[in-house]
């Protein structure tokens, strides 16, 4: 599987699945990874980085210089968990009722430990590499509040790498391209204004739970109709709040949903074109409307040097033929990419082999594939060896 033993040498420290198993156990919700946050500044001390807590609330940086090189590159793992209960019978699953890690976060952490563990020990490169340990991937913006408190600016770094699991790819295989890798993500929630009456006499009232279900059918045509057929894009209506009688039609009715597309230039049109059919729809029905449309994450957008090299980088590890470079892109998103919007760098997938069951991430019995750990620990022990090589 791989060149140069790196995998054995890594796999070698038990201690790395027990820590990632115990991280696992406790998991914390975004921004308050704060037992989180003390035990990676433990584990970065005890290897001798520099520490720095409290970046971006809870994130945590650890940096590790070796020889006179000015160069620096950042390396970045998520820290938060979910807001689900855990169902599995691990002995090892969460402590925390309501909590859990479903995405692999935990061991992100672990993978990113293990590489600075071993880095720290064999020194085999010259420069810096930041550690980046950021909270709040989970939908409540980390990576901008870390970049917001100064990251780039405290830390400077000259490219900035990510990386996560990824369920359902093979065990041990990468997949990255240039580019697009991840989706943007918008939300939004609507409110139709009506007049609403009883049941039995609809000419009396303004229905607005008519008007929504045209609206929900209608905002479907823009994926089909007003979208490049090669130019990514989702629009999923995922709640629909109205009424609590049989015999009422209700004054008012709330669609909320999300919105994903793979340039910023169709996330342009696409928000352009739902906030025209909710305004015409609505006024066809005689129904007001009042549209909150939230950008959240920007897309994530791998630059062509970086991933290039990240690309080459993993086939030294797993060999060319599990390395996929041109992967369909996700219309899931990730807040990684706030940093690469401010540094070029690229985000990759590893591989983590079916499930247990079959779940995929976010799921109440997820759980990390701990063979996928010394893969990516050996990923970023290269990255930065072939990076910042020892003169």
């Amino acid at each position: 599987m791989t060149e140069g033993g790196v995998v054995t040498q890594v796999a070698s420290e038990p201690m790395f699945i027990s820590w990632r198993r115990e991280l696992h156990s406790k998991p914390e919700l975004a921004f308050e990874e704060r037992a989180t946050a003390e035990f990676i500044a433990r584990k970065l001390k005890d290897a001798g980085l520099e520490v720095q807590r409290g970046i971006g609330r809870t994130g945590v940086v650890g940096t590790l210089r070796v020889g006179a090189g000015t160069r620096a590159i950042g390396l970045r793992a998520d820290m938060d968990a979910l807001p689900i209960q855990e169902l599995s019978e691990l002995p090892y699953r969460s402590q925390h009722n309501g909590v859990m890690h479903a995405c692999g976060h935990d061991g992100h952490m672990a993978m990113l430990l293990a590489a600075a563990w071993y880095l720290a020990k064999k020194r085999n490169f010259d420069g810096t590499v930041h550690f980046i340990f950021q909270p709040a991937e989970e939908g409540s913006g980390g990576a901008p509040e870390m970049i917001n408190d100064g990251l780039f600016e405290r830390f400077p770094v000259e490219a900035v790498f990510g990386m996560h699991t990824y369920p359902g790819i093979p065990l041990g295989h990468f997949a990255v391209r240039e580019g697009a890798m991840m989706a943007s993500c918008d939300d939004f929630t609507v409110t139709l204004q009506g007049h609403g009456g009883h049941a039995a006499l609809p000419h009396q009232v303004t229905d607005p739970v008519l008007a929504a279900a045209h609206l929900i059918t209608a905002v479907q045509s823009i994926a089909s109709r007003n979208v490049h057929p090669r130019s990514g894009a989702v629009v999923s209506v995922t709640a629909l709040h109205a009424g609590a009688a049989f015999n009422v039609i209700p004054d008012q009715v709330e669609l909320r949903g999300t919105i994903r597309t793979l340039e910023e230039s169709t996330r342009d049109l696409v928000e352009r074109r739902f906030r025209e059919i909710c305004g015409q729809i609505c006024g066809a029905f005689g129904v007001e409307t009042a549209v909150d449309y939230r950008r959240l994450y920007p897309v994530t957008v791998n630059s062509k040097a970086e991933t290039e090299l990240a690309a080459a980088v993993a086939e030294s590890v797993v060999g060319p033929s599990a390395v996929d470079r041109n992967p369909v892109p996700c219309m899931g998103a990730e807040d990684f990419a706030f940093m690469l919007q401010k540094k070029p760098g690229s985000y990759v997938w590893l591989g983590s082999g079916a499930s247990e069951g079959g779940c995929f991430l976010h799921n109440a019995r997820f759980d990390f594939n701990d063979e996928t750990l010394p893969i990516g620990a050996s990923y970023w022990i290269r990255l930065i060896e072939r990076l910042l090589p020892k003169t």
